[in-house]
């Protein structure tokens, strides 16, 4: 370990803030990441565990500790490559994951800790400067081919690691450009999409073909789910062509709110929202865009997505932005003996709850009004929980003036039509069965069709979706050749 007290010498430093008025003017990342300097004091705070839990709490293993020792040493390009020897991107989950490894940093349990997530950032951030990140294509083909169906991180993820195995991996994604939920589902001011498009001019330089506008099966009529598919393919036409076929599509099917006034004009999900704003941000031309401009807009759950529909409807101009959360609100510190080392309970403000908003915890939407079809408010009241149940408390009622509501309740399941259109086995969450076993994992019942990411597991981390991705990817490799020398 590079400095034997340094967990006791310095104190963690958070990555800084553009201001508040200066970043709502745009859409731009306002992250400020560590410099040189600043990440490897950070990195002298870890303590080489003997066993280091943050390994675990990382989805994908990372090896944080070796690579805090070699930022403080002032070896980037090995901190790079042990980086990557566990994630392939390290860009993404450096800005929008949410840390599961330093909660379970053995520094966090009477102190701050360890800002892993700053030091991967500037990680990655460095190695592309330095015109360190280069493709690596094989240098031995197989011949095999492999179909990965959703280009989100688990098939972007999955699509690398078979590629530089050596098979042939076409790239299938219904949309008009690649990433999935990542580059629909995340606004450009947490995650510029530049940063996916210089993954997937790695990922053709390493052999793998990308066609996007496909869809694979065919979506319903109902269906709310964006999708600018131009093309149509069905499943037994990969099963015919490819050896291999490994679905990553994401958990698009958002959780609706079916109580009176659902269907008046104003109320969206906000899948339906967010894709059209990271749209016209990349220069698309739209009519009709879902805008909350001038309005007064209420987002209907607490989670990140909600949190995302918060700071587009402030860089839209919104009059007022509230949220609601069914939860009563969590204590602003986690009882950490009782919790460590897992993800603990606890309040959570994000900078777009700084950019201007009001939190509302404990509450549930009875009803939506609003006048000659157009969306006016909507009536609440506040909950409890009582006996093992949330019951309302009387007197509680209340009506808000709402211009826009956003749904913001999570996801259910993928959309089942893929699914069904290859006859995959579904769990009880209407996610596809496969088990992760190390013989056969990922494996459904659906000869020689795979599955992970949220398709398998349902909505997740992109963390997680890049972990299912990578394993997915062994198992594939192990199926066509017997044997695979990618990692777990």
């Amino acid at each position: 370990m590079g400095k034997v007290t340094g967990f006791m010498e310095y104190e963690r430093l958070e990555e800084g803030y553009k201001p508040v008025p200066e970043r709502l003017k745009n859409y731009k990342e306002f992250v400020i990441g560590l410099d040189d300097q600043a990440a490897s004091t950070q990195a002298a705070r870890c303590m080489d565990c003997g066993t280091p839990f943050c390994n675990n709490g990382c989805p994908v293993n990372n090896i944080i500790p070796d690579f805090n020792d070699l930022v403080y040493q002032g070896d980037w390009k090995e901190a790079i490559d042990v980086l990557h020897s566990t994630n392939n991107f390290p860009e993404f989950t450096g800005r929008i994951c949410p840390a599961p490894c330093e909660a379970a940093c053995t520094l966090n349990v009477n102190d701050s800790a360890v800002g892993i997530k700053s030091i991967e950032h500037a990680i990655i951030d460095r190695a592309w400067e330095s015109g360190w990140v280069k493709a690596q294509p094989a240098q031995i083909r197989t011949g095999k081919k492999v179909a990965v169906v959703g280009s989100g991180p688990a098939g972007m993820a999955a699509a690398q690691q078979l590629a530089r195995a050596g098979h042939d991996v076409t790239l299938f994604e219904k949309n008009d450009r690649v990433g999935g939920l990542l580059r629909y589902g995340i606004p450009d001011f947490k995650m510029e999409k530049t940063h996916i498009d210089r993954r997937v001019e790695q990922l053709k330089a390493e052999g793998v073909t990308i066609r996007t506008s496909v869809l694979v099966g065919e979506l319903p009529k109902s269906s709310k789910v964006t999708n600018w598919a131009k093309e149509t393919i069905s499943p037994a036409q990969l099963q015919a062509e490819f050896d291999a076929v490994l679905l990553t599509g994401g958990a698009e099917q958002s959780r609706d709110l079916p109580v009176p006034g659902r269907d008046l004009d104003g109320v969206y999900f906000a899948m339906e929202f967010l894709p059209q704003q990271n749209k016209v941000n990349a220069g698309d031309k739209l009519k009709n865009q879902l805008r909350a401009d001038g309005k007064h807009v209420i987002v209907i759950g607490g989670g990140d997505t909600g949190s995302d529909c918060v700071g587009t409807s402030n860089r839209h101009g919104a009059v007022s932005v509230t949220q609601f959360e069914v939860m009563p609100q969590p204590p602003a510190e986690e009882n950490r003996p009782l919790t460590w080392p897992y993800w603990p309970m606890k309040l959570r403000t994000s900078s777009s709850h700084d950019e201007g908003c009001v939190r509302e915890f404990a509450i549930s939407t009875k009803e939506f009004i609003g006048e000659k079809g157009k969306l006016t408010g909507l009536k609440t009241v506040h909950i409890e929980l009582k006996d093992g149940k949330m019951v309302e408390v009387p007197g509680t009622e209340k009506t808000y003036k709402a211009d826009l509501v956003l749904l913001a309740m999570g996801f259910v399941n993928p959309v089942a039509t893929v699914l069904d259109a290859f006859g995959v086995d579904k769990d009880a969450r209407g996610n596809a069965r496969a088990s992760t076993d190390f013989t056969g994992g990922y494996a459904t019942n659906v000869a020689k069709v795979f599955a992970a990411g949220d398709m398998r597991r349902g909505q997740s981390l992109v963390v997680w979706a890049i972990r299912e991705g990578r394993q997915a990817a062994r198992s594939v490799d192990e199926f066509l050749m017997g044997f695979s020398d990618l990692p777990r």
